[in-house]
């Protein structure tokens, strides 16, 4: 199995899936324990919730799982919230904060650097392949990566988490008027609640490649996974009334981003 899928769009915006992906080869899954084999901390259905959203989107898939290694995690080991808990580039526990690997079996140095150059690298060459199109037509992309996790999890955040976790890393990683859009937008979902950099204020991706004086913007929606499944443990079923309610709004939010980028295209004189 290719470690990355593409589809590629005329929009602008691009969708990244770093966390979708449930593929874990076998010498590897034969390693993780009973706990780990669950893959429970998987964004469970996110790439079929965001399908068809917007016409025209690029997507970048991951299909490994991030127990394989993390997509959005820093190559080089670098935590993204300091003195937070949080999981590393190749996660030693759950979002729980318990061990996923048998004894013994955790992963080396030297396998990371392999799994990073067999997993990691492919998915981010792609990426940055992915930008450099988009930015190529228009003079301009977004990339909105798409996110989700449980809506209660002690280990990393205290409380029920908001529906919409909306990062921008404080506000560096796009312009100004593409955060405020999405604020508004997500303010304006009757029934849901929503935070700017909250618990999550963006991951490895939105900061790497969120560089807005090039050109390239960047924000990460983490959806509480109560918005969408059915439950939010074992067999962690997609609920389709619950997506179908939620839907609109991610596909009107999808649209205002894209039409914003077209203009500020158009305003700074880009091809778009």
């Amino acid at each position: 199995m290719t470690p990355v899928e593409i589809h590629e769009g005329t929009s602008p915006v691009i969708l990244g899936l770093p966390h979708t992906g449930t593929h874990v080869p076998d010498a590897i899954l034969s390693r993780l324990n009973d706990r780990g084999r669950v893959l429970a901390d998987t964004d469970w259905h996110i790439h079929t919730l965001y399908d068809g959203l917007l016409a025209g989107a690029t997507t970048v898939r991951a299909t490994f799982h991030r127990y394989v290694i993390d997509a959005n995690r820093d190559p080089a080991g670098v935590s993204l919230y300091p003195g937070q808990n949080t999981t590393t580039l190749v996660p030693e526990t759950d979002f729980d904060g318990h061990p996923i690997w048998r004894d013994g079996e955790t992963p080396g140095a030297d396998e990371i650097a392999e799994r990073r150059d067999t997993f990691h690298a492919p998915y981010h060459a792609a990426m940055a392949a992915q930008i450099a199109r988009v930015k190529a037509i228009h003079g301009v992309a977004l990339l909105y990566d798409c996110h989700s996790i449980r809506s209660h999890i002690p280990f990393l955040f205290d409380g029920k988490l908001p529906d919409f976790n909306i990062g921008t890393n404080q506000g560096t990683t796009c312009a100004p008027a593409l955060e405020q859009v999405t604020v508004e937008t997500c303010a304006a979902a009757q029934g849901y609640t929503s935070v700017l950099n909250g618990r999550f204020k963006g991951g490895w991706t939105t900061r790497h490649y969120g560089q807005p004086e090039t050109g390239v913007h960047a924000i990460q929606m983490e959806l509480a996974q109560c918005t969408h499944l059915a439950t939010e443990a074992p067999p962690f079923a997609y609920d389709a009334d619950k997506a179908a309610r939620l839907r609109p709004h991610l596909a009107t939010l999808l649209a205002r981003l894209e039409r914003l980028v077209l203009e500020d295209a158009r305003v700074n004189g880009d091809p778009a």
